[in-house]
């Protein structure tokens, strides 16, 4: 882990964004749709640097410093996203991830889903069925 992620709390992150919409007076164009959108489009924009690119080319990628910036950037708008909808909705983020972490762990058991790579609803089917 990054010293930074050590150091540096949700609630921070949270601040800075909050500061920079209210600074620009955008909150009047945050609406949960439109938040929605965003954080797709950015998505969509990440996914755009992995786009029909082989393991190795994308392990050759993400080896250029220029490259594995932009990316970091369409990582940064996504959480820009999610931590601006968060606070806008009145979401706790710590909470919702911890919340959802415990209901996947409850669709995945360990025992179950330890190096398989199918949906929770396909977990007791043995992997010769699948």
């Amino acid at each position: 882990m990054h010293e930074n992620d050590r150091s540096t709390h949700v609630a921070e992150l949270t601040s800075w964004v909050r500061q920079f919409v209210e600074e620009r007076d955008w909150d009047q164009f945050h609406t949960p749709k439109d938040l929605a959108i965003g954080l797709s489009i950015e998505a969509s924009e990440l996914l755009e640097h992995f786009r029909f690119l082989s393991d190795d080319r994308v392990a050759e990628l993400l080896g250029d410093e220029e490259a594995r910036q932009g990316v970091a950037h369409e990582l940064a708008d996504v959480l820009y996203f999610v931590l601006l909808m968060c606070s806008n909705l009145g979401l706790d983020t710590t909470t919702i991830l911890r919340e959802k972490l415990n209901l996947s762990a409850e669709r995945y058991p360990i025992e179950k889903a330890r190096g398989r790579n199918v949906k929770y609803t396909e977990l007791d089917s043995s992997p010769s069925q699948e």
